[in-house]
């Protein structure tokens, strides 16, 4: 058995968020703007944003996932999110890279996601 303190060996699954950068809540409110069209919850909620990275220079880089490889929006989806990410003020760029790694699962919804859904 492993000791709980000692860090994991490897990679996080999920690539680690600019929390504490001042355009992070804006930038995952506009994120919260982008809905599912099969489900009635934004993708944040759903748990699709699996990483918001910004840079010094106020890049934003997403790294996100959908429901399902077979998605019918997947071409589309990165697209929204650029769109609604781009009109925040003080936002340089906005980069959007869909991963299949780890794979979505319905564990990955918040308490809100799940309520909305009939899950709680």
């Amino acid at each position: 058995m492993t000791n709980p303190s000692e860090p994991l060996e490897g990679a996080p699954l999920i690539a680690p968020s600019s929390v504490s950068h001042p355009l992070y809540e804006a930038v995952t409110d506009a994120c919260r703007t982008v809905y599912d069209p099969e489900i009635p919850v934004n993708i944040y909620e759903l748990g699709l944003i699996y990483t918001i990275d910004i840079n010094d220079e106020n890049d934003v880089k997403i790294i996100m996932t959908l429901t399902a490889p077979g998605c019918p929006v997947a071409g589309e989806m990165p697209g929204w999110l650029v769109d609604a990410i781009s009109p925040v003020p003080g936002v340089k760029s906005v980069d959007v890279e869909l991963t299949w790694e780890p794979p979505w699962g319905m564990e990955m919804m918040s308490d809100e996601a799940r309520l909305e859904l009939g899950f709680m």
